[in-house]
């Protein structure tokens, strides 16, 4: 098990194991399924909310543990973060954000409400569409500022795209306000989404 567990990779093809079979079961002790537009939408559902979660987890990272605690860590070790775990964790941000607009986008199609939801449920009785899609716009404004501001401006701030030190100063302060306006948002598009489930 240490030697599983010891392993990223192999915890993370475990873990998809283990959802595999859970699937498995519940879906044929319940009769079966077919390869159909439910069992489509289920899976990028699925995949959504999963990317979803990497996305805003890493959003709050940077914003409760990161940011607030740059100032506490000694000179001599903020290349550490500088250098090797802000690029790999705005790696991971950017591109679950990217995936996360994507599969909402592709599961709207596929479950029928993408127009509705577009245009907040404008001409059809407002309510899901309406909640579902304020969560949706949220999501695309907050999916642009993850690749068009923040990380362009987190490329200067870190040094990955050379700059002068007024311009470096002045790209991180931009990043972190960007990136405190997600996370203002981050918990009115979740509303949103969730909300949507319980209406009509």
């Amino acid at each position: 098990m240490g030697n599983l567990l010891s392993s990223l990779p192999k915890t993370i093809h475990a873990s998809l194991g283990l959802a595999i079979i859970f699937f498995l079961v519940l879906f044929f002790t319940n009769g079966g399924f077919d390869f159909d537009l439910i069992f489509w939408s289920w899976l990028t559902r699925l995949t959504h909310v999963t990317v979803a979660i990497m996305w805003i987890g890493l959003l709050w990272y940077f914003n409760f543990v990161q940011i607030p605690n740059m100032g506490k860590i000694p000179d001599e070790q903020k290349p550490a973060i500088g250098k090797v775990i802000a690029p790999a964790a705005l790696f991971y941000f950017r591109w679950a954000a990217l995936l996360t607009i994507i599969s909402g986008l592709l599961l709207a199609i596929l479950s029928g409400y993408a127009h509705e939801a577009m245009t907040l449920g404008i001409g059809s009785g407002g309510g899901k569409n309406t909640a579902i899609g304020i969560g949706m716009w949220l999501g695309l404004y907050m999916a642009f500022n993850v690749w068009f501001i923040i990380w362009p401006n987190q490329k200067r701030a870190l040094g990955i795209v050379e700059c002068e030190p007024d311009v470096k100063a002045k790209s991180a302060r931009t990043a972190m306000l960007f990136s405190r306006t997600n996370t203002l948002l981050s918990l009115p598009m979740l509303l949103s989404m969730v909300a949507a489930q319980n209406l009509y």
